[in-house]
């Protein structure tokens, strides 16, 4: 029985919503228009509570948040959902023209409000407010709880970092009150005070949510883990911590029966040997008797005869049971997990440790950030670049990379730079992953690209398909293919929040890489595992009073909030 693409939505009130609200799909499939498969026959059912989805990239976990938000139509099955649907998408930009109150949908009914208040008076204004006329208390109220406070309901999205877009859009949401939360990557670009009061929303939420997120702090406040692998859900009781403690248990049992596996089928093949060297024997031995008359040639035929369909049986018999032991070993292999991971090889980027590699003087960035006296960077420095959102932090990336003009002052490099913007738009969504890549390097052949491709994970024909279609992590590595493989190659690296999207593999490929790299290193984020993961050697903290070196609470992760002059 076919079924047809189909999504559907039902509203409720949000506490009818706590008890009965569910996401659902039945035979879901879903294809680019390029015919590149994600999604095949997928079933799934997301009850109340919280629900992290987890899995590779590019398994097709934002696909799967974007059709059953209605962002995309599926190619076959069906979705729906019970009860209106909140989304946060993974790359939440918004207009920067925008005005706050009009990201947050209060900006009609707070234009009447005022026009009311003003003593128009007039049915529209009324109709407009409805039962609404505390909007900008709750709104200030949806924005003081996501650390938003100093931000005016006037104000455009022109005038904020990404981070804060990213809450102003979760604030929105928060607003509107929906049933259904669904969050795709919601701690990216956020600072550590900012993924605390996430955090919080996000305890207090009571209706259903389902949040991807590679956040292992996000992770353990859900109820339930669903890991979507191989085109298939598998569900795991409890937060994060649960599910590994599970797989980990599943890895040892499977290893095991791989190994009892490998056993039996040594056995099987000893004993089918046995079998052949058994009948080999038989038949030299019956061929011997008839030689040397020791019995009628009728009769030793006859046993010739016996002897070849028993060994015969015997053989086959043993034949049967080596091919069922080398399937039950394909079985056990199956079942083991073996995630393939970037490999990434970075070009040769020495730097000697006296050269200079950057120098700023006197830097007056956009939004009027002065960055007192200087900074100098020599040799193979590694730099950790830390502030709370709205810093300047990328800012500062930017015009470093000769991105962004400073007001006043300068910023010279001294080596190559190649800069990795926190939004990935370094590629053109037209283009194949290979011609976004090769065109970095116009002077690589084409087998050399698609090797560089292939340490990538993008074999084959993955390697021509769109970059508009990859999701959050599969971009990432098509930008870091496109940043390694450019050239010259990169003595001074700037990587900014470069683990947001990525998988735990590919951070751990990513740390390893960036462990071997030779040259000068600067990195802004939030995720401070990775940054003292990587050897960091200065630590630098980006305010209001412009630059300055870290504090041990800063790098510790304490405090979490606005960062402070000292």
């Amino acid at each position: 029985m076919s079924h047809h693409p189909s999504v559907s939505s039902s509203p409720s009130s949000v506490s009818a919503a706590a008890a009965s609200t569910a996401l659902r799909c039945s035979g879901l499939a879903f294809s680019w228009p390029d015919g590149t498969p994600v999604l095949d026959g997928l079933d799934l059912a997301v009850g109340p509570g919280r629900t992290g989805l987890i899995g590779r990239n590019g398994s097709g976990k934002s696909t799967l948040l974007r059709l059953f938000a209605g962002a995309l139509t599926p190619t076959g099955g069906t979705v729906g959902a019970t009860g209106e649907i909140g989304y946060l998408p993974q790359n939440a930009t918004l207009d920067t023209g925008l005005r706050v109150d009009a990201a947050l949908g209060i900006a009609r009914t707070r234009a009447a409000l005022h026009a009311i208040e003003s003593g128009d008076v007039r049915e529209e204004h009324f109709t407009a407010v409805g039962d609404d006329w505390d909007v900008e208390e709750r709104a200030r109220a949806a924005l003081d709880q996501l650390g938003l406070g100093h931000i005016g309901l006037d104000r455009t999205v022109g005038e904020m970092s990404g981070g804060e877009c990213v809450l102003l859009r979760l604030a929105a949401l928060l607003l509107a009150r929906p049933a259904v939360l669904l969050l795709d990557e919601p701690t990216n670009n956020l600072d550590l005070g900012a993924r605390r009061r996430l955090y919080t929303a996000v305890d207090s939420w009571t209706g259903v949510l389902l949040v991807v997120s590679h956040d292992r702090a996000l992770l353990e406040r859900v109820d339930r883990i669903a890991e979507l692998r191989d085109g298939d859900i598998a569900w795991y009781g409890g937060p994060y911590s649960v599910y590994e403690e599970a797989v980990a248990t599943g890895q040892e049992a499977a290893e095991r029966m791989v190994r009892v596996a490998e056993s039996d089928v040594r056995r099987q093949r000893r004993e089918l040997g046995e079998a052949q060297r058994k009948l080999a024997k038989r038949r030299r031995y019956g061929q011997k008797s008839a030689d040397n008359k020791v019995v009628p040639r009728a009769v030793a035929n006859e046993r010739r005869r016996a002897a070849q369909v028993s060994a015969g049986k015997h053989r086959t018999l043993q034949t049967r049971r080596l091919e069922q032991a080398r399937e039950r070993l394909d079985e056990a292999v199956e079942a083991v997990r073996d995630d393939d991971e970037i490999r990434v090889e970075l070009p040769y980027t020495a730097v000697p440790p006296g050269r200079d590699v950057l120098l700023l003087h006197d830097l007056t960035l956009r939004h009027g950030l002065r960055l007192r006296g200087g900074l100098d960077v020599r040799g193979p420095e590694r730099i950790a670049l830390v502030g709370r959102n709205g810093s300047g932090k990328s800012t500062l990336l930017r015009t470093i990379a000769g991105e962004l003009e400073p007001l006043a002052g300068e910023a010279v490099t001294r080596v190559p730079v190649r800069y990795l913007p926190q939004r990935l738009d370094v590629l053109d969504d037209g283009l194949s992953v290979f011609e976004n890549v090769a065109r970095q390097a116009p002077e690589a052949t084409p087998n050399r690209v698609r090797a560089r491709l292939a340490r990538f994970l993008f074999r084959g024909a993955k390697a021509d398909q769109p970059a508009g279609t990859l999701s959050g992590g599969e971009r990432f590595r098509a930008a870091l293919a496109a940043l390694l493989l450019a050239e010259p190659a990169p003595q001074l690296l700037m990587l900014d929040e470069p683990t947001n999207n990525l998988d735990m593999a590919s951070v751990r490929s990513l740390t390893t890489a960036l462990e071997a790299y030779e040259g000068a290193l600067i990195v802004a984020g939030h995720d401070l595992p990775f940054l003292r993961s990587i050897g960091i050697t200065r630590w630098l903290a980006l305010d209001d009073g412009g630059l300055r070196p870290a504090t041990s609470d800063e790098r510790a992760g304490e405090g979490g909030g606005r960062l402070h002059s000292t």
